[in-house]
């Protein structure tokens, strides 16, 4: 039995190499300033819509932080869920295409890191995780985030597949999954338990120093924390729906 495992895993590899050759070859001869953007394919642009929706979230923070007008923290609490949207509808493009490729899953991996990793972190920080060490939490997410997507790259044709070639199970929480993250920070929103309001649920704590220095931590920072080691988790399996 483990010899045929094996055998199977080995052919994946092989199989994973040829795809990435092909898909080299692809933009082996292309030429001309603008080759690339030529050379996308209808999902691949639904990809990007997917990191224009995580640009928009940032930059919607950073508007809100400058000028404290909530109507640009809403936009910015929105737009994650519309990369959502379009990075459930590139995979259903792809496939009624028939038209994947290797550009296809970095494209992808790239614009769920901004829309799912980064635009998070950016809106925990502008409702009111700030204080130095809530920084470094939210860092160690993002970057969790980029790991879990880079192993995902790395090892998927390790996993085992089902009758239509399909991943059974994702090893860690997929990032997208992080939106549940973003839920919270909405109905914090709403509720006013945000900086410069009521402030955010539970308070803080402080580690070392005076208080408001910068052994200050945000109690609620162990749930990014926690979801970050579960996205990096090589024991959690998550079926795949």
């Amino acid at each position: 039995m483990s010899q045929r495992k094996t055998k199977s895993n080995t052919a994946d590899v092989h199989s994973m190499e040829e795809s990435k050759a092909a898909a080299l070859r692809q933009y082996e001869y292309t030429e001309g300033h603008f080759s690339m953007v030529r050379s996308f394919r209808l999902a691949d642009l639904v990809t990007i819509a997917n990191g224009i929706c995580a640009s928009f979230s940032m930059f919607m923070s950073a508007k809100y932080l400058v000028t404290k007008d909530e109507d640009y923290l809403w936009s910015a609490l929105f737009f994650p869920y519309a990369g959502l949207m379009f990075d459930f509808l590139d995979g259903k493009v792809a496939r009624w295409r028939n038209e994947s490729s290797m550009l296809g899953q970095e494209l992808d991996s790239l614009a769920d890191l901004i829309s799912f990793g980064v635009a998070p972190a950016l809106l925990a920080f502008a409702v009111g995780l700030r204080t130095y060490l809530d920084t470094v939490v939210l860092t160690g997410f993002i970057c969790c985030g980029l790991a879990r997507l880079a192993r995902f790259n790395a090892t998927v044709a390790l996993v085992p597949k089902d009758a239509k070639g399909k991943a059974q199970y994702f090893e860690g929480l997929p990032i997208p999954s992080s939106l549940v993250l973003v839920a919270v920070l909405t109905f914090w929103t709403s509720k006013g338990w945000i900086e410069g309001k009521d402030g955010i649920p539970m308070g803080t704590v402080t580690l070392w120093g005076s208080k408001g220095g910068d052994g200050d931590i945000h109690l609620v920072c162990i749930v990014p924390a926690l979801w970050a080691a579960a996205m990096v988790s090589k024991t959690l399996r998550v079926p795949k729906i």
